[in-house]
């Protein structure tokens, strides 16, 4: 960790040449049609799994092949946060406002705890190593689920004979694996009530949702959206609002859906993007990791804070 390091590539923040692509009329009610897509910074490897931070208002973020994990403030400073990052990818926060981060390199979910130790919470499921935990939330109760993928891995060095999600129990002790019938499992949201999981499938390319349980196991899948279009990508990181729309990055931008799978729109992005966060003190900013660049698009309808 190197909390006074500032990374040498930041930029002054930038118009870029994204745009809106409204689907239905209801697109221009979560963002309104003058928005304009920003970008912040750029001069990065891959940047994914942004996190942002209420108390110190700036953006976690992680750059993968980099092996580091960056922090973009309000005035457009980055500074690196942590050196190794063990390949980290998706971040987010326990309700103790703990970074919890799934670790491509080390093969496992890990806590920052409040003086900077690094505890392992889920690295094995039933004896064999996981695959490479990509993407990762918390629910009110404390449980974690995560996505576990094959991406950072080569084939020879998978165990787990799935790629599947699983939950990690609030009090850290019993891991469950609580989907399986996936090719490549990726991003993953609650909804507002917590009462569905939408997951997404790169390789299939579409959306599914679940029914959460009381026990916290899933139920019930199906397929809310299916991505399958000529134009190359797939669905990976995504987002809720709380009035239930999705924010799915995907083929050519972030698609946004209402609660119904009704594809709203586009926000079209000059490079591919991975994933996104809501930010800012108001939660109306989504801040979107493409590529080599932090993009940020404010919005209506405030996001679910983390």
């Amino acid at each position: 960790m190197h909390p006074g390091k500032y990374y040498v590539k930041r930029l002054k923040l930038r118009l870029t040449r994204g745009h809106l692509e409204a689907k239905l009329p209801a697109f221009h009610d979560l963002i309104s049609p003058q928005t304009r897509i920003q970008r912040l910074v750029t001069g990065f490897k891959f940047t994914e799994g942004p996190i942002w931070l209420t108390e110190e208002s700036c953006l976690l973020f992680s750059d993968i092949p980099a092996d580091k994990i960056f922090k973009l403030a309000r005035n457009g400073r980055v500074k690196i946060f942590r050196e190794p990052s063990h390949n980290s990818n998706g971040l987010t926060r326990d309700r103790e406002g703990r970074l919890i981060a799934c670790e491509h390199g080390s093969r496992c979910v890990t806590r920052t705890e409040k003086d900077g130790s690094i505890t392992i919470l889920a690295e094995k499921f039933q004896g064999k190593q996981l695959n490479s935990p990509n993407d990762v939330v918390v629910k009110s109760d404390g449980a974690i689920y995560f996505t576990d993928p094959p991406y950072g891995i080569k084939a020879q060095m998978q165990e787990q004979p799935v790629q599947g999600v699983y939950r990690l129990s609030p009090n850290g002790q019993k891991l469950t694996l609580v989907a399986k019938d996936f090719e490549r499992p990726n991003g993953l949201a609650f909804s507002h009530d917590e009462s569905k999981l939408y997951v997404d499938d790169s390789s299939r390319r579409h959306l599914r949702v679940f029914d959460v349980q009381t026990d916290g196991t899933l139920a019930n899948s199906c397929v809310f959206h299916d991505m399958n279009i000529a134009q190359p990508g797939s669905p990976d990181g995504m987002k809720i609002d709380v009035a239930g729309n999705i924010y799915c990055t995907g083929p050519g931008g972030v698609w946004v859906f209402d609660g119904m799978g009704s594809h709203l729109g586009m926000i079209i992005t000059p490079e591919k993007p991975a994933n996104c966060a809501w930010g800012d003190e108001d939660w109306q900013s989504l801040y979107i990791t493409a590529c080599t660049s932090i993009y940020k698009v404010r919005v209506n309808i405030p996001g679910i804070a983390p």
